[in-house]
């Protein structure tokens, strides 16, 4: 049985904790710079579980420590679990800029191999996606020659004043955040991108950072990703599509409120005209927190490390580069929108 801190307690630490219980480990430390988050997680673990007063106490109640706090203080706590010799999960986008990840990957080469550091990209491990990325890679697709992918969510009310919204603590807006993972899983398909145009905008919160943005990536060799991050999706969804030669696959819902998990893999037919058709679907619990977590004990390379949040962050910095270098006047309806 492994021991684990969680350093951040809201959400996706609390995630990650049931993920952690269920698969018969110990949460022994969590912190939380607001301490009730952690008092509150406490009490729903069946864990022996000490709340420290600092990350660092925390941190040394285990071997394994997941970091899940806010996009600032990704990088520092990660940092800090590194240099007392802790196996780390630092959840996506694992800092708020390309530079943090940089003196991240330089930190785990000082500290050695040994340890196992991971990105926390748990939609690698979402049935409906590692079964399209099996179908992908045995061939029966084809070459890929181009994806098309949209995830969004509708926010909440005040979503503005959080902590997404502000630049100095998230670093980007809704690209950073489910961005991220349209650009990790893109790359699952079709390797690195090198190439990007890109707009990204706050069409309708009156924030620091975007809450849409529109993108097109392209690799070296030729295969484009085409991809929309969106905060105004008034009904939550998610949608990948992996366009090959010979076939394509059509990936729709992540459970719950994105609706349910499928998977359709349409077979063209050598006298082409309408394809034939395979369909997998996917219910019960979102189980992709447990499985990455299982991986990332056992040390394998299914899941993300920091190169791969490096090449992801890279990404994400260049749309915003080209959107801001190539759209001087900003569309924005805002004044067009009164919200209550």
């Amino acid at each position: 049985m492994a021991k684990f801190s969680i350093i951040g307690c809201g959400l996706i630490g609390k995630k990650r904790s049931l993920a952690i219980e269920a698969l018969g480990h110990q949460v022994s430390g969590l912190y939380d710079i607001h301490s009730e988050s952690a008092q509150s997680l406490k009490q729903i673990l069946k864990s022996d579980v000490t709340v420290a007063d600092s990350a660092e106490r925390a941190i040394q109640t285990s071997d394994y420590v997941v970091v899940a706090t806010a996009n600032n203080a990704l990088a520092e706590n990660a940092s800090t679990a590194m240099r007392l010799g802790r196996h780390v999960l630092i959840e996506k986008p694992c800092g708020r800029n390309p530079e943090e990840l940089m003196a991240l990957l330089e930190l785990q080469q000082q500290v050695g191999t040994d340890l196992k550091i991971r990105a926390g990209f748990n939609h690698r491990f979402h049935p409906a996606i590692r079964k399209a990325i099996e179908i992908a890679r045995s061939g029966q697709i084809g070459p890929i020659m181009f994806m098309r992918a949209r995830y969004g969510h509708g926010a909440r009310v005040g979503y503005d004043r959080e902590w997404r919204a502000k630049k100095e603590v998230a670093g980007g807006g809704e690209w950073l955040d489910q961005g991220s993972h349209l650009i990790d899983l893109s790359r699952c398909f079709a390797g690195d991108f090198e190439h990007a145009i890109a707009y990204s905008d706050n069409f309708f919160w009156d924030m620091e950072v975007d809450d849409n943005t529109f993108a097109i990536l392209k690799t070296s060799s030729g295969i484009v990703s085409h991809l929309h991050a969106s905060c105004t999706e008034w009904k939550n969804m998610f949608s990948l599509e992996v366009y090959g030669k010979i076939g394509k696959l059509d990936l729709n819902g992540l459970g719950g409120s994105y609706g349910p998990e499928t998977l359709t893999h349409y077979k063209m037919k050598p006298e082409m005209g309408p394809p034939d058709r395979e369909v997998f679907e996917f219910s019960g619990a979102d189980e992709s927190w447990q499985l990455e977590i299982d991986h990332w004990l056992e040390g394998s390379s299914e899941g993300a490390n920091l190169d791969d949040a490096l090449k992801c962050c890279e990404s994400v910095f260049q749309c915003y580069e080209w959107s801001r270098k190539n759209n001087p006047a900003k569309y924005d309806v805002r004044a067009q929108v009164q919200y209550r």
